[in-house]
């Protein structure tokens, strides 16, 4: 294997790799973004879960047992 044709391979891994990084990159943010919405989501649903269990006037010790 010559010299150039060493340096064609690698500048072909090179670019393929760059190729692979931004792919990945992309996905991660793309992950990072519903991981930030679900965060929301879940910090307003407990917010809203308080805001009902203070709404409703029973405590949780004071409600009746789930069988009756």
């Amino acid at each position: 294997m010559t010299t150039e044709e060493r340096i064609n391979e690698l500048e072909s891994r090179l670019a393929f790799q760059d190729d692979t990084i931004q792919a990945l990159n992309d996905e991660l943010v793309a992950q990072q973004k519903v991981l930030e919405r679900m965060r929301l989501q879940l910090e307003m649903l407990a917010k809203r879960q308080e805001e009902l269990s203070a709404g409703s006037g029973i405590s949780q010790d004071d409600a009746p047992p789930p069988h009756y």
